[in-house]
């Protein structure tokens, strides 16, 4: 294909900025938005110059001019979105979380590969050219052998209890919104945890204000925290024997990075990136599918589900439960 034809699913803040990112990709058009009520698809299609505003899901799921479609929806609406979008034949980026726990992820994943249709889930930090520098120098040997990944992720809501931060029902809580980026981000260094200790706080609204992780490797650790109730410095550091690197705020998207070699004079590296960032994923899409893939290998199938499994299991410790699964 030489133009991929987009489609948009919700048309809310996630949504805009996606619609964004597509502005810088030269191989993509976004010709349709879906929305659940003809005005709001009306106001994005007005704003992007949309060709066709469709008032529900549905209609845009059924849209013959959409090749491919991004999931800006709340996460715990994504399991029946995907359905919907795979079971039309399109293919599939969803905004991340992927789902609220793995056994939706599973259902999703074996959907996809029935119909031999891509999804991913939209870990946009993965593709950042920040990031991508980070695991060049860290394959390198640059620093050695990497033997602690410290990443902070906080920022301060005031507590709403409507708000979906802090709505169990829309999937609220630090973890799966905020917690799921420190997470991608050792587990892309380090691989998939031995053992993971873990403590929340949990708020007046049943959903998790705070979360601290230790993720435990044979010769390596991850020390991690999300929050959504008071602000951090949120920026990463990666420990190796021979020296480290400080990914600098915001650590998800960096535009630059200090290498430190150990006796050496530290380096800081000005890593620029084009668009607004999200356009990366959509070429990381567009990649994918033309070598045939079902999946990208930057956020596979089984990278997600294991990510799924881990917070599941956090959550279990902490009791917390969303309705949508009682």
């Amino acid at each position: 294909m030489d133009t991929l034809r987009w489609g948009i699913l919700s048309t809310g803040n996630i949504a805009r900025k996606f619609a964004t990112g597509l502005q810088s990709v030269d191989d993509a058009e976004l010709v349709a938005v879906g929305s659940r009520s003809q005005s709001s698809a009306d106001a994005f299609a007005g704003k992007f110059n949309v060709p066709h505003a469709h008032s529900s899901y549905e209609a845009l799921v059924n849209d013959p001019d959409v090749d491919a479609i991004y999931i800006a929806t709340p996460h715990p609406y994504h399991v029946e979105n995907m359905k919907l979008c795979l079971n039309a034949g399109k293919h599939v980026l969803c905004e991340k979380p992927f789902t609220i726990n793995a056994k939706d992820a599973q259902e999703c994943i074996d959907l996809a590969r029935e119909k031999n249709l891509f999804l991913m889930e939209a870990m946009w930090m993965r593709f950042i050219p920040g990031i991508i520098e980070v695991q060049k120098i860290i394959n390198e040997g640059t620093i050695g052998d990497v033997t602690l990944v410290k990443v902070d992720f906080s920022f301060h809501m005031p507590f709403q209890p409507e708000h979906r931060l802090y709505n169990l029902e829309l999937g609220g809580g630090s973890l799966l919104d905020v917690g799921i980026y420190p997470i991608s981000f050792a587990t892309m260094l380090l691989g998939m945890p031995q053992s993971v200790s873990s403590h929340a706080i949990i708020g007046e609204s049943g959903a998790d204000e705070q979360c601290s992780m230790l993720f435990h490797y044979d010769k390596a650790s991850a020390l991690l925290s999300a929050g959504i109730a008071g602000s951090l410095v949120n920026q990463a550091v990666i420990k190796g024997t021979k020296g480290r690197i400080d990914v600098h705020d915001p650590f998800f998207v960096p535009d630059r990075i200090t290498v430190q070699v150990y006796g050496q004079n530290a380096e800081t590296r000005e890593i620029p990136y084009e668009g607004n960032g999200y356009n990366y994923e959509a070429e990381a899409v567009h990649a994918a599918l033309r070598a045939g893939k079902i999946e990208h290998e930057a956020i596979s199938h089984e990278d997600t589900l294991a990510m799924m499994k881990i917070m599941d299991e956090m959550r279990q410790e902490w009791g917390l439960i969303y309705p949508q699964e009682e």
